[in-house]
């Protein structure tokens, strides 16, 4: 297809892999006019060759860095999530195949398409990866800590702050059950837990001095149990919001609704759907269950007659969720 005429291209599916990316294009009447594969780096070259045009692409690793340079070239790039172009996939999976119900997810015009992250998205989006791994690490960390200790028959209460005062005193104090080999392990176990410290407390100042700068997250914050953690990792997810319509379809996309199996007019609600980011309804949840644990302050807000309602009748868990939606 490499002397196709490419004048009537109005759409290409882009199959974006690691080093190589998969195109299929299309013109007005959906004739396939395109069929190639090219270079990561040869991207800009390639499509300075193409008319402009839609170009549709997956939600995934490097799509948005893909979606600004076209953009720049004058493209009308379109981000949409994998789950809406894998109906359109026709045989079996191939490159070229993804490529193709690429495309032809694009030219749907009902679509909904991933709105375009930018730079400082990205690096806000980053920060909050880094510190949720390193809390992780470091929760790790800890219970391997206790794993060991139990293993010398030694038993810490709950709670990291009751091991990390008490860690030393046991490794001095039981020094004659310890063996020499492991209290070095736990120390050096400690040591990267406190390393880990350092480097969560770091992210977190780094994350409440954005949120401090940025005006959108400070208009987040005036709302009830929204603090720097959630407020930037909203910016960092969802930009302004323009891809919603209203608070309802947020929710909606952030899995804090009912799932529904409804058919033959009858609807059918299960339990949340748990869709979009799970870091973030996390957060929401922590955030929904920290205003319960205060219900002297709840006349103070403007869904507190709601929440003492709701309160007898509901358990605490379920009363979290519906807060947070």
């Amino acid at each position: 297809m490499a002397n196709t005429d490419l004048s009537d291209l109005t759409t290409v599916g882009i199959d974006i892999g690691k080093e190589v990316f998969h195109l299929i294009g299309f013109d007005n009447d959906g004739k396939l006019v395109l069929r190639k594969k090219i270079k990561r780096l040869a991207l800009i070259s390639t499509f300075e060759k193409f008319p402009h045009c839609v170009v549709g692409m997956e939600a995934c690793l490097s799509a948005h860095f893909v979606s600004r340079t076209l953009r720049r070239l004058g493209f009308e790039p379109r981000i949409m999530p994998a789950k809406y172009t894998k109906p359109f996939i026709k045989g079996q999976k191939n490159d070229y195949n993804d490529a193709e119900a690429i495309a032809e997810a694009a030219l749907r015009p009902n679509l909904s398409c991933v709105k375009e992250k930018t730079e400082d998205q990205l690096d806000l989006q980053a920060l909050h990866r880094v510190r949720s791994r390193l809390v992780s690490r470091r929760t790790a960390t800890i219970n391997q800590i206790r794993a060991f200790l139990i293993e010398q028959g030694i038993t810490v209460r709950t709670g990291a702050n009751a091991l990390r005062n008490s860690l030393l005193a046991i490794l001095d104090n039981r020094s004659n059950e310890i063996s020499k080999r492991m209290n070095q392990i736990i120390i050096g176990l400690y040591e990267d837990w406190l390393w880990m410290d350092k480097r969560i407390d770091n992210t977190t100042t780094e994350i409440e001095l954005i949120s401090k700068q940025e005006e959108n997250c400070q208009r987040l914050m005036s709302v009830p149990g929204i603090g720097p953690m959630i407020s930037t990792s909203m910016v960092a997810a969802i930009g302004t919001g323009e891809a919603f319509d209203k608070g309802r379809d947020f929710a909606a996309w952030l899995g804090l609704v009912p799932r529904q199996y409804s058919t033959g007019g009858k609807a059918i609600l299960g339990r949340i759907s748990k869709r979009g980011c799970r870091y973030l309804r996390t957060l929401f949840v922590q955030a929904a269950h920290i205003i319960l644990m205060r219900p002297h302050n709840w006349s103070k807000f403007s869904f507190g007659s709601c929440l003492e309602q709701a309160a007898p009748r509901m358990h605490k868990n379920k009363l979290a969720i519906a807060l947070a939606n």
